[in-house]
């Protein structure tokens, strides 16, 4: 069983400093190419998927929130408003918001719809100390996060094809959805009291889950009160660690209250206005999160793509040393990560166990280095033996860009 604490401390991914603060995790150069790599993954599967990116602050006015109801809903788990001259500013709690402005920002036509308005940015969760735990619960969070605007008609397919994005990104990734689950309001006061735009959207998702799945057989999802956001229903994707614990990474939500609440509008082909649904989806939710699964349910040893280091070339002695930066700028060229250990870092066995999580080994003596070969060690123990540099490269390459998961394919 891995800890993904341990392994990020033992890896050197993140850490954390008492005086930057509990739940403030901070990324080292190895954790921040795993982080770089996961985002630069998303981003290009939503633009692939037709999501245009935009930017946003990490404050908004308390004017805000109030509008969105999440100062009324929400507060609790809101960091206190800071004073900036006449006006209160607050970390903000959420994106949608501020989405919620950028689509109002300009007039728009059904002809647009639907608008897909994709960020991977910052919020902010005044968590409790207790609660506070690596990278699974934090206090500043980057959310893949995503507000799709669209017709009433729409929503569904949007809804559904947000699921086959997550699906897709989790075969990717090597993650497995253990449940999905339709979260519903439950008792209390802190749901947005609409019982008319609740029983649309719950009605909606639950459409989306009956149509979507293999050969759109619908997916299995089991109905769970009082795990609803403030304004909505949601269906939440569920994960589960190596120890049984169950979290909620990826989600999709279909929201009327909020188009209300900004007052949003298009012009349909009536040449009247028309308030437009908004569909919310996180594909892999935040990045922390994600990356604490991947650590545990990998034990460190990242698919290929997204390993921070995919290849460590192994000079045997000082002599092989020049070949074998040789080795590594030509696997830079091709846009890999590699490195060199060398005769300096110890003896090639323990070289070789240090860099155990590594996928690929290339071990250079006096008959590699002067054929151009490199032997080559897999992580999985397997010794495809002595192959051309060009050659290594390419399958590296070939299983970095197919984001494959066996390391050495049959020919």
């Amino acid at each position: 069983m891995h800890d993904h604490r341990k392994l990020g401390r033992e890896l050197d991914l993140f850490d954390t400093d008492p005086l930057m603060g509990a739940g403030l995790p901070y990324w080292l150069p190895d954790g921040a190419i795993v982080r770089h790599t996961l985002e630069e993954y998303v981003r290009e599967a939503e633009r692939a998927a037709g999501y245009r990116h935009v930017y946003s602050p990490v404050l908004g006015k308390r004017d805000l929130y109030e509008i969105s109801g999440h100062w009324d809903h929400y507060r609790e788990d809101m960091f206190p408003p800071m004073d900036l001259g006449a006006e209160q500013v607050v970390l903000r709690p959420s994106l949608c918001p501020h989405h919620a402005l950028i689509y109002r920002s300009r007039s728009h036509s059904y002809r647009e719809l639907p608008l897909r308005i994709a960020e991977l940015g910052g919020m902010y969760r005044a968590e409790l100390s207790g609660v506070l735990g690596g990278l699974t619960r934090v206090r500043a969070i980057h959310l893949n996060d995503a507000h799709i605007f669209c017709t009433l008609e729409q929503a569904v397919e949007e809804a559904r094809a947000a699921l086959a994005l997550i699906a897709r990104a989790y075969a990717d990734l090597g993650i497995r959805a253990s449940r999905y689950r339709l979260s519903l309001p439950g008792e209390g006061g802190k749901y947005v009291a609409d019982p008319r735009l609740w029983r649309r959207a719950t009605a909606l998702l639950r459409e989306v889950l009956d149509s979507s799945g293999i050969d759109g057989c619908g997916i299995d999802y089991e109905a769970a009160e009082g795990e609803a956001a403030f304004y909505g229903p949601k269906i939440d994707v569920q994960i589960t660690d190596p120890a049984g614990r169950e979290s909620t990474l990826s989600t999709v939500q279909i929201d009327f209250h909020q188009p209300e609440r900004f007052d949003l509008h298009y012009i349909g082909p009536d040449g009247a206005k028309h308030r437009p649904v908004m569909v919310h989806r996180s594909v892999i939710g935040s990045v922390e999160r994600a990356v604490a699964h991947l650590l545990e349910e990998h034990g460190g040893a990242f698919p290929t793509w997204l390993a921070p280091v995919q290849l460590v070339v192994l000079p045997i002695a000082e002599a092989q040393e020049e070949r074998a930066h040789e080795v590594v700028r030509r696997a830079v060229a091709r846009g890999l990560r590699a490195e060199v250990s060398g005769p300096g870092d110890g003896t090639l066995g323990a070289r070789v166990r240090a860099a155990r999580l590594v996928p690929y080994q290339a071990v250079i003596g006096d008959r590699e280095a002067d054929a151009g070969l490199a032997a080559v060690r897999l992580r999985d123990g397997r010794r495809p033996g002595a192959v051309p540099v060009a050659e290594l490269l390419e399958r590296i390459a070939a299983r970095a860009a197919d984001r494959g998961a066996e390391l050495w394919p049959a020919a």
